[in-house]
């Protein structure tokens, strides 16, 4: 089968696309046949092997793991003879995160908890887009935020992956949300619910006096003090991406802050559920997120894929089209 490897840490020369064997499922795993994978900011971190505790999680000196990608959509084509909740035929999304990644490629094994069934109202491309990016936004709102309904959200990096799902799932629960984008994805945050916009070129939220009951920041540059400023007495600010300082002072600084006042500062990483992934389906089915999708590659593409998310300016998803020869669009 066609896929990508990558057998030291780099950017993009280090990318190979080529033939290897097609896996096998074991007793508890399904075989899926990939339509469609989506890139994540983690991607590039297994790719270049930075941070330096990706080196220290995953080799040192060159990937233990030389297969790539996260997240996939497919059909089953095999199961093992264990597995209870799938068979060949079924239309699957899922997240391989934790389960050895390999989502660049025509064929990938996993076990049944990396997937769900996919939105029957969801092409491939879209069901790709959700798992790592959707289950950020949740669990960063949900889980570390506490949201409730009638609080004002703040989405830092609006338009990005997690930030175009972060939109959508805040409003799902009947909030106020502001987005704070740059001036040309300021049409794109209000049509998928925004209820106000900051464009951060021509305005800092954290110096204009407002204050929001929980900030996520799916991207950025602020310092901790200045995100402190911009929240309500006993606001929430929950840091998911943004610069390597604003996630290490959130980290760090978070925690320390918050045992002192009333507001509750930190950082998180998420945590692969397929009690989440279920959610995200149905909140798909019933027309309460959508997949926001920018670009579209195919696999021999990746490199050109990769470039592109590397630099930053992605609006939603980024897809790999693996069944089709597709050009970027």
């Amino acid at each position: 089968m066609k896929a990508i490897m990558h057998e030291t840490y780099g950017f993009p020369e280090v990318l190979q696309y080529g033939e290897i064997d097609k896996p096998s499922p074991g007793d508890n795993e399904v075989l899926v046949e990939v339509h469609a994978a989506s890139l994540n900011a983690g991607d590039l971190s297994d790719l270049k092997g930075r941070p330096l505790f990706i080196r220290l999680l995953y080799g040192l000196h060159k990937p233990r793991n030389t297969k790539l990608g996260y997240d996939f959509a497919g059909r089953v084509v095999q199961t093992g003879k264990k597995v209870k909740h799938f068979e060949p035929g079924d239309d699957v999304f899922g997240d391989l995160s934790s389960f050895g990644w390999g989502a660049f490629a025509e064929f990938v094994c996993a076990p049944e908890e990396a997937m769900t069934r996919k939105p029957a109202n969801a092409t491939y491309e879209e069901a790709a887009a959700i798992p790592v990016a959707a289950q950020v936004a949740l669990q960063g709102l949900r889980d570390k935020g506490r949201i409730k309904s009638g609080q004002h959200v703040l989405i830092n990096g609006a338009s990005g992956g997690v930030g175009t799902f972060a939109v959508q799932i805040a409003k799902s629960y009947d909030t106020q949300v502001t987005a704070v984008c740059s001036t040309k994805n300021i049409e794109l945050v209000r049509a998928i619910g925004a209820d106000y916009v900051i464009d951060y070129t021509r305005e800092d939220f954290t110096k204009n006096g407002s204050h929001y009951d929980l900030i996520l920041a799916a991207n950025g540059n602020h310092s901790i003090f200045q995100y402190q400023r911009a929240l309500s007495k006993n606001g929430s600010l929950v840091v998911t991406g943004g610069s390597g300082t604003q996630f290490f002072q959130a980290l760090v600084l978070g925690p320390l802050l918050s045992a002192i006042g009333s507001q509750k500062m930190g950082a998180m990483l998420m945590r692969p559920s397929n009690r989440d992934l279920q959610f995200l389906q149905m909140l798909f089915k019933k027309g309460k997120i959508k997949s926001i999708i920018d670009r579209r590659y195919s696999l021999n593409q990746i490199a050109q894929a990769m470039q592109y998310l590397s630099e930053g300016h992605a609006k939603g998803k980024i897809i790999i089209n693996i069944k089709s020869n597709i050009v970027k669009s």
